[in-house]
């Protein structure tokens, strides 16, 4: 799974990286080195213009947790932060979001742990690591997103009426991040941004071909400071490498 992440770079790099409108009046997330379940992140994600029906690509701010469109409250989401990809255009939460909704979640890499057993000399803890790419740039982790209506908000035209929400599709670890855990998400290639962002793209099997084995060994994979470990914690010193 993917349960903590960062996302350090600003807004306009990462517009300028996925060639993505920053809308104005939108709220500005800052940096976070260690993104948590249910915080709010970048999206990249198209979607056309209500009034004249033209497709944009936008990079928007997104809670962290899928909440399907059906659910009585917004707390599922929490539940819902990861989505596997052998199974995410069958379930319920998730099928219709694969042929309608699909996005890109920028991370400058993930966090993994490893239980570390106690010993003579300390007590049992969990190891983090960090994984990111080799070249050090912008992983485009596959996710899906997914509006929520809030009954409780009368007007539809209120922007508190809609709550939008995304998850992070996952595969098999591969190489270096298969040592730490079985799962990683799924970065996608570049040449398929496109296909994988098109909302009048529905054919299921295609897009599933495009969620193929990332990465191939190029990943790097650094332990670092418990600190991490708590989300009260965040700053560029929780990448650095752990001290013996």
């Amino acid at each position: 799974m993917c349960g903590r992440y960062a996302s350090s770079r600003a807004p306009e790099d990462l517009a300028g990286r996925f060639d993505a409108r920053l809308d104005p009046g939108r709220e500005v997330l800052g940096p976070s080195w260690n993104v948590a379940p249910t915080d709010d992140v970048w999206a990249v994600l198209e979607r056309a213009d209500r009034d004249t029906g033209e497709v944009a690509r936008r990079l928007r701010p997104v809670r962290w947790g899928l909440v399907p469109s059906w659910a009585k409250d917004p707390s599922v989401g929490s539940r819902m932060i990861n989505a596997r990809v052998e199974t995410v255009h069958e379930k319920p939460a998730y099928r219709k979001a694969f042929t309608r909704r699909r996005c890109l979640l920028p991370a400058d890499g993930f966090y993994e742990w490893v239980a570390v057993p106690a010993s003579a000399e300390g007590k049992a803890y969990k190891q983090p690591y960090f994984i990111r790419p080799e070249d050090q740039d912008v992983m485009a982790m596959a996710g899906l997103y997914e509006f929520w209506r809030d009954p409780s908000v009368k007007d539809d035209d209120d922007p508190a009426a809609w709550l939008t929400t995304a998850t992070i599709i996952t595969t098999e670890a591969t190489d270096a991040a298969g040592r730490i855990h079985p799962r990683m998400p799924l970065a996608l290639d570049p040449g398929d941004y496109d296909t994988w962002l098109d909302p009048a793209h529905h054919a299921t099997d295609h897009l599933r071909a495009l969620l193929h084995t990332p990465a191939g060994g190029r990943l790097a994979v650094t332990p670092v400071s418990t600190a991490v470990n708590s989300v009260r914690n965040n700053g560029p010193h929780l990448l650095d490498p752990a001290t013996a």
